[in-house]
């Protein structure tokens, strides 16, 4: 059995400002999809793997950030070393690994998992390891297919139809190359970081032999360098870079760049563990015939209705005349009134929704307070469209309020982003409520 370490690269906090508000009081690693912190999904999945010896969280946040998730992960997966690496300054996708190389070969690892922090998946890294086993290579990324149109948003690969080796590797090309996409998730030999060592010196090389460049950073930043176009090429020339392409029967992917794509990632999450861990949903489900027998005689239900897949926190207290899915989850002491109806959506901490209110496609911060008969609803829109606003107007995305957001009684909230600690005592539609 190989000896595996896992690398998840969470950024800092320069990084994730299109996250906002969302991001203001938490950061964005952190957030809650599907009942969990974003980051927690990645870690459960190395955490399964055999052989799977330590993993590591590199970014360039404070270390006290981390402190209470790394010790909750570490009680549940004892058995192996979970850490937080703090880099200097932002060092890039590879610079931050290249940058703690010695810490990461520690233990003498046979591969390396390295994967980003804002995408959400399924996970197939079995499936992956064993391609990376079976063809050898120095390096495995993770591939999924997407619609022609979406391909300009992404890293764009090129594979050979038979052993999937890949030729060429465009991040975000102007003009189409491939419904092939990288998913962010990489498995690597501990050569990579010989590899990443001759990508720096040819950064620096390059920078030396340009006339007009001008360093605008120490030299100490000469570790900065950009996993997907200065080692993923190198990599490709070499031709020791492969592709395992996901199943589209069973595996997803998306990013998770804006608040408003927590929504369909969340909504992912939760229809995966219906299917492979039914135990992390909230167990009650629609209303039996006895329920609605009860009902008609006047006495009250014995609980919600909830439609699957949902995860209720256990400190929540949800009224009995509630309706909630599918699609959502609700944190810790959250207070759903009497008739609310909730549906696709994410509501964080110490939330109260009031009577007879409705809250569709949404995100509500924490400690908000939702008014009775009041209606919080967004758009489907694009999930990974990158920008809240075209020529000044609003997207039509998810309906975002930040923490402490106070919503009058009787009002509509529609397609609107609100920033923390603002009272809405009238309706909006279609804003930036600042």
């Amino acid at each position: 059995m190989s000896v595996l370490k896992g690398v998840v690269l969470v950024g800092g906090p320069s990084v994730g400002t299109r996250f906002r508000p969302l991001s203001m009081d938490l950061p964005k690693p952190l957030f809650p999809i599907a009942g969990s912190p974003m980051v927690y999904h990645h870690v459960a999945a190395l955490a399964k793997l055999p052989g799977m010896k330590e993993i590591l969280l590199v970014g360039f946040f404070d270390q006290s950030i981390f402190d209470r998730f790394l010790t909750e992960v570490q009680m549940e997966f004892y058995h192996i070393s979970i850490r937080y690496l703090r880099e200097y300054q932002s060092l890039g996708t590879a610079g931050g690994i290249y940058h703690f190389r010695d810490e990461i070969l520690r233990g003498n690892p046979d591969s390396v998992f390295v994967m980003n922090a804002d995408i959400c998946t399924s996970f197939p890294l079995p499936e992956m390891l064993a391609a990376h086993h079976e063809k050898k290579s120095l390096g495995t990324l993770l591939t999924i297919q997407v619609d022609r149109a979406d391909v300009h948003k992404y890293g764009s690969v090129v594979v050979t139809p038979d052993t999937h080796e890949v030729l060429h590797f465009v991040e975000k090309p102007e003009t189409f190359v491939s419904d092939l996409i990288s998913c962010g998730i990489y498995l690597f030999d501990k050569e990579i970081f010989k590899v990443i060592h001759d990508a720096i010196k040819k950064k620096r090389q390059r920078e030396e032999e340009d006339p007009e460049f001008v360093p605008t950073l120490p030299r100490s930043s000469d570790e900065r360098i950009r996993l997907e176009q200065d080692v993923l090429t190198l990599l490709t020339n070499s031709q020791k870079l492969f592709a395992y392409v996901c199943n589209p029967q069973k595996d997803f992917w998306m990013q998770i760049k804006t608040g408003s794509s927590t929504i369909p990632a969340n909504k992912l999450y939760l229809q995966h563990f219906r299917l492979t861990a039914p135990r992390r949903l909230s167990n009650v489900t629609r209303f039996s015939d006895d329920d609605l027998e009860r009902l008609r005689s006047g006495a009250p239900p014995s609980g919600p209705e909830l439609i699957q897949p949902v995860t209720i926190h256990a400190t929540a207290i949800v009224h009995p005349t509630a309706k909630i899915g599918p699609n959502v989850s609700i944190g810790p002491r959250v207070l759903i009134g009497r008739g609310c109806r909730v549906r696709d959506s994410i509501i964080l901490d110490g939330v109260e929704v009031r009577n007879d209110s409705c809250v569709i496609s949404a995100v509500v911060g924490w400690e908000s307070k939702i008014g009775g008969w009041t209606r919080i609803e967004g758009a489907p829109g694009d999930a990974q469209t990158h920008n809240a606003t075209v020529k000044g107007f609003k997207i039509p995305t998810a309906t975002i309020l930040g923490k402490d957001v106070s919503v009058a009684d009787e009002t509509v909230i529609r397609n609107c982003i609100v920033l923390p600690h603002k009272e809405l005592k009238s309706s909006f539609q279609n804003e930036i409520l600042m």
